[in-house]
């Protein structure tokens, strides 16, 4: 640090400040009315149900039923279904195998009006009705929906289980996926006499969901052993998926729901505006207290505050390439607010071990030199705490969504499990962030600012870092 150079400032400032306006404003390239995004910004942040408004609730099997994993993710599958079916594309899905709990999170609908949540709650845990049908024909119904309208050749309660197989290549080393079905006595023998039928004119028998066709097979032999396959171009994943569409229609339970609320948009919008506007006034006073009390040192700390919470935001969007956007809640702005004074308070421990060093008449480069690396441990521990204490409410309190969440539930806090307390994750990963970019910015980044800023004869003054008296630099 004593070899700073005098540039060192003006790099590092355009660092800061290019970070900040592309984290605000995002990097964009429209060509007539298609938009492509380069760099996420502030606009691209997804934000939680309880600023935006919107509904969670969480479902359990009815009784005293105790659901395997596969009869979850089947049920999971079908309240997807059902999601994409009333138009609600931006909704958030977990599965608790411990607790036997799915938890379902979507936000308000921009324009809505007669939206009736309660409503569209009990249809998603209504039990599912799967059926198998001659060909793909449909009709509509009084409503102008699509229904199916071929013969149904199997309910879900022909089918005994569905599941994936695969066989493997030995020349290419390629695994086949297929989806297997075992059917119940009762299915057998309607089974056979459709297969037959449809065999001989090469006909389809569609599979439905509810209303939706999720899957029209070719009839490609006549089945007589209630065992068959569907084939095509399977990859594991989408192989899992219909099979577990169509247990879910043969679940030997339905849901109901445990826990259900709502939040008006408005209430959500009005926090989220009265939080932003107390944080700016905030940033705005600490910015003016830092300047008159710290003199150049507050300067470099204001800048390096910005570039802290530019940071934050920067990993909420999405800005940062390896890793993606999470959702914004009202915790994880505390989060942000929190992180911001723990970095003010840094900046306050550094400003007084350079005046008192300062006050032992020691020289300024000295001076800057001690006084960071004795304040250095001080920030180290209040901050690693922090850093810990995130952790925990984000392994704790996390869904199995988030790549961090994943990564915590999955190890040392793999018994907590999803909860339906995701807005504490939140709070937890804008603390984290903040405390980490607080290392980067307050203690890197201001420290290469003020030794190159102390390069310069006009801020060779011990006054502008809180001394007295005027001395040049080493």
């Amino acid at each position: 640090m004593r070899k700073v150079k005098k540039p060192v400032f003006f790099i590092v400032f355009a660092v800061i400040a290019l970070f900040t306006l592309s984290t605000i404003f995002g990097v964009h390239s429209q060509y007539g009315d298609i938009v492509k995004t380069y760099v996420h910004g502030v606009g691209d942040i997804r934000l939680g149900i309880d600023i935006q408004g919107g509904v969670d609730v969480t479902f359990e099997p009815a009784g005293d039923v105790d659901a395997t994993e596969e009869q979850m993710d089947a049920a999971l599958e079908t309240i997807k279904l059902r999601l994409a079916n009333q138009n609600i594309s931006d909704s958030e899905t977990y599965l608790d195998y411990k607790s036997n709990r799915i938890i379902v999170r979507y936000p308000w609908q921009a324009g809505e009006t007669d939206f009736n949540p309660e409503q569209a709650v009990k249809e998603l845990g209504e039990t599912a009705e799967l059926t198998f049908r001659k060909g793909t024909d449909t009709s509509t119904d009084e409503n102008g929906d699509t229904i199916p309208a071929g013969d149904i050749v199997l309910t879900g309660a022909d089918v005994a289980q569905a599941s994936t197989g695969g066989s493997k290549d030995d020349a290419t080393g390629e695994i086949t996926w297929v989806v297997t079905l075992d059917l119940n006595d009762s299915g057998k023998e309607k089974f056979y006499e459709a297969t037959s039928e449809l065999y001989q004119s090469k006909g389809q028998i569609s599979i439905w969901m509810d209303n939706t066709m999720i899957s029209a097979p070719s009839v490609s032999a006549v089945i007589s052993d209630g065992k068959a396959s569907i084939s095509g171009n399977f990859t594991y994943e989408s192989a899992k998926e219909l099979a577990d569409k169509i247990n879910s229609g043969a679940l030997p339970f339905s849901l109901e729901t445990t826990s259900f609320k709502t939040i008006s948009p408005t209430m959500g919008e009005g926090a989220l505006n009265a939080m932003v506007i107390a944080g700016l006034i905030t940033l705005l006073l600490i910015v003016v207290y830092m300047i008159v009390l710290y003199r150049l040192l507050g300067v470099v700390a204001s800048i390096t505050l910005i570039g802290q919470v530019a940071g934050m935001l920067a990993a909420v969007s999405g800005w940062f390439g390896f890793m993606s956007s999470t959702t914004l809640t009202i915790p994880g702005i505390a989060g942000i607010i929190l992180s911001v004074g723990m970095g003010v308070d840094a900046n306050i421990i550094t400003g007084e071990r350079i005046r008192e060093e300062l006050r032992k008449g020691k020289t300024l480069d000295t001076a800057l030199y001690s006084g960071y690396h004795r304040a250095f441990s001080a920030i180290f521990d209040g901050n690693l705490t922090g850093i810990l204490v995130s952790i925990v409410l984000m392994g704790a309190f996390g869904v199995p969504s988030s790549i961090w969440a994943k990564i915590f539930n999955h190890t040392i806090f793999w018994f907590f499990g999803a909860t339906t307390e995701g807005v504490i994750y939140s709070f937890g990963f804008t603390l984290m962030t903040g405390l980490i970019m607080n290392f980067i910015m307050g203690v890197f980044a201001a420290r290469l600012m003020t030794m190159s800023l102390s390069r310069f004869k006009c801020f060779q003054n011990k006054k502008l870092y809180g001394g007295g008296i005027d001395v040049k630099a080493d």
